[in-house]
């Protein structure tokens, strides 16, 4: 099979809450006269994003093509999980012309690249460019590292260690992975804050590569599908902290799940949120809640103490119960007081 006949594949790397199942709900409204089909892998067992996906299925990403790994990097499980899903894909009644992986917010991307080098499906697809999001607001601010301050301290405090956290170390390795890196949330960094994260990102990146601005995910489809990088074949041009490595792993991070009664009060549950970041360095919160006399359920996503929310569709048939994904660095994960700041 040529290269010409392979099926292209966009990896949309991130960290936690940059914006990538916004900017996928984009692209499919505007697939540009091609038939998608998405793999979704979230860290944790309750599929948030993919559901959202889901939601906007059309007739150029029909709900058959969207398919979910939860609890489990697609990276680590490359015979058992990613391997079979992208033969399935490809195997579709009607097959796709693009597929848009998106990955969790703490992957790493170059192992995933590497699993496109599998002779199961090597000559049959091709990875047609790597897009890194990065939260201009957050960047700019540091908060891609769960405390810069202290970092800095335990570095001034002992200069023969290096401190640096797992949380950087993602931040650095999925801009090393880019061919285009997209500043999200554009709008609320202005111009003064889209300057320091460019800064930032430069500084970082290994090579020269486009860096564009976006916000809500809006941006021409053009720009970042149709790359042709096949990045499967430039990974030396890809460096990364794991670079030797066997394999990586995960530990540094842990998820739960909370299930939450009904609530009457949705500023009491942003609040209860933004202490879990203040106070329990909590990353990411996400999911679905129920609130009293709505008959739609309530979307929550979280990055820090930044906090969205929004009715996205009626609860029908199902039980009025709600669930959040709360992801941090494992030792600050105290499932007694997660459960107590948000009254579970």
């Amino acid at each position: 099979m040529s290269d010409l006949a392979k099926i292209p594949v966009t990896v949309i790397t991130g960290f936690l809450g940059a914006g990538k199942t916004t900017l996928i709900r984009h692209l499919m409204q505007n697939p540009q006269g091609k038939r998608l089909a998405i793999l979704v892998n979230e860290f944790g067992t309750v599929g948030v994003d993919g559901d959202i996906l889901k939601s906007c299925a059309d007739a150029n990403c029909p709900v058959e093509n969207i398919v979910e790994l939860a609890n489990g990097c697609i990276c680590c499980t490359v015979a058992d999980d990613f391997i079979p899903t992208i033969e399935a894909l490809m195997a579709l009644p009607v097959r796709p012309d693009h597929i848009i992986i998106e990955t969790s917010g703490l992957a790493l991307p170059k192992p995933l690249l590497k699993a496109f080098d599998w002779p199961a499906i090597r000559s049959k697809i091709t990875v047609d460019g790597v897009i890194a999001l990065a939260d201009a607001e957050a960047v700019a601010a540091g908060r891609f590292a769960p405390s810069v301050e202290a970092v800095d301290a335990q570095r001034a405090a002992d200069p023969s260690l290096d401190h640096e956290t797992p949380l950087s170390e993602v931040f650095e390795d999925q801009i090393a992975c880019a061919d285009i890196i997209l500043m999200s949330k554009a709008d609320l960094a202005g111009e003064a804050g889209l300057a320091a994260a460019r800064a930032v990102i430069m500084a970082e990146s290994p090579r020269p590569i486009p860096i564009l601005s976006m916000s809500e995910g809006i941006i021409d489809p053009a720009l970042i599908l149709g790359l042709n990088a096949k990045a499967e074949d430039d990974l030396a041009a890809r460096p990364s902290h794991h670079d030797g490595h066997d394999d990586h792993e995960h530990d540094d991070f842990d998820t739960v799940v909370i299930d939450l009664p009904e609530i009457s009060d949705i500023d009491a549950l942003v609040t209860a949120i933004q202490r879990l970041a203040d106070e329990q360095h909590i990353l990411r919160v996400k999911g679905y809640v129920a609130v009293a006399g709505k008959p739609m359920r309530l979307l929550v996503q979280a990055v820090g103490a930044r906090v969205r929310h929004q009715f996205d569709r009626a609860w029908g048939a199902s039980p009025r119960q709600g669930q959040l994904v709360v992801i941090a660095e494992h030792h600050h994960v105290d499932l007694a007081a997660i459960r107590s700041v948000l009254g579970a």
